[in-house]
């Protein structure tokens, strides 16, 4: 069969590839074309749009990018009415995803969402266009499920996917010495995978270095950039930067500097204590304040339903902030044993891996139903 996968930021890249190998297990004469990353384009098939080209964060850099996200969008409806595909198959990533998907069905095509739309968190009555447009959606999150039934909306929870990416991960026992960093502790700064998100953060991060002299600070770079893009921001300071091998170095760390995002759930799972990060435009977060209907930004926090890992945003996010944080997740015992106590309280919640598999499974049985 023919599938049509559309992601459109790193994360989404790699659920992506997790779903095509479970698909191909499972449907050998698999076929994909898809708007994603390097990870799903080392599992087969037509890379028609690199995900690189469609990150855009933030109403002012949405506004500024319109022309480009417009071209992309026609782009791909074009390519989806000459492919034909037996399945579409969006993967987060809402603000494009559901537009393509309300032109995909009014073409007849078979509709699944991967990964639920935040719908829970603002404007809520986005559940009633999802219902029209989207024939399967499957979500990833516990307390997913419940909240759609108060829109009496049927939903497929299939576990998280991240559970998988863990779960398939295998050390690199030479990973300090390829990177020439043995011989001090490892602090983790995870800046994001957008332009926008590192450019407001990872100079906050950098900013504390000279407070933690007895620790080795490396940069996870994001794969759509290359180290010549973060050299502005390092200002001749010798940081390791380490692409394509972030759970190695979360693995090796003691700490983390995490931009929120999947990154902070991914840290959690590793079993490294956080602090999170964000900042976005000002008049994004006043806009969001406003409307946003859940206490917290962080995914394990959500999840958990309570402060697990401290959340510093907008004008709480300075290196003030970020090093007194990261001060007591190193030297304060205690809390930092509360923190590692929670993230095995999360594993419990999070259940096990299996998320691709099923997903995998219930898309091919909807195909055959028809």
């Amino acid at each position: 069969m023919k599938y049509y996968l559309v992601a459109g930021e790193a994360s989404g890249d790699l659920h992506g590839a997790n779903l095509m190998k479970e698909l191909k297990r499972l449907d050998p004469q698999a076929e994909f074309r898809f708007f994603g990353g390097d990870l799903m384009l080392a599992e087969g098939g037509t890379l028609v749009k690199h995900y690189a080209e469609m990150a855009y964060m933030g109403i002012v850099e949405v506004i500024m990018n319109l022309p480009t996200i417009l071209a992309n969008m026609k782009q791909c409806k074009q390519d989806l009415l000459s492919w034909k595909p037996n399945a579409l198959i969006l993967i987060d990533f809402p603000g494009f995803n559901l537009k393509i998907a309300e032109f995909a069905k009014k073409q007849g095509i078979n509709v699944n969402f991967y990964i639920s739309p935040k719908v829970w968190a603002w404007n809520q009555k986005r559940v009633l266009k999802i219902k029209r447009v989207v024939d399967h959606l499957f979500c990833i999150l516990p307390f997913e499920v419940d909240f759609y039934k108060q829109w009496d909306m049927q939903v497929d929870y299939v576990g998280n996917p991240l559970l998988d990416a863990v779960a398939a991960f295998k050390p690199d026992n030479n990973f300090l010495v390829k990177y020439n960093l043995t011989g001090k502790k490892l602090i983790a700064l995870l800046p994001g995978s957008r332009k926008q998100e590192i450019s407001k953060l990872l100079p906050d991060m950098l900013a504390v270095i000279d407070q933690f002299k007895g620790y080795q600070f490396v940069i996870a770079g994001a794969p759509s950039f290359n180290v010549d893009y973060y050299a502005p921001y390092l200002q001749g300071k010798r940081i390791p930067i380490v692409f394509n091998a972030t759970y190695d170095l979360l693995s090796n760390a003691d700490a983390a500097i995490v931009a929120s995002g999947t990154a902070a759930l991914e840290t959690a799972l590793l079993n490294v204590p956080q602090v999170v990060v964000y900042k976005g435009q000002p008049l994004f977060i006043t806009i969001g304040r406003l409307v946003v209907k859940v206490k917290f930004i962080s995914l394990v926090n959500l999840i958990m339903n309570r402060p697990v890992v401290k959340e510093l945003i907008q004008e709480d996010c300075n290196p003030k902030t970020i090093a007194a944080e990261l001060d007591a997740l190193l030297n304060n015992t205690a809390y930092r044993r509360q923190m590692l106590a929670d993230y095995d309280e999360l594993d419990q919640l999070m259940g096990e891996p299996g998320a691709s598999a099923k997903t995998a499974q219930l898309i091919i049985g909807y195909i055959q139903k028809g």
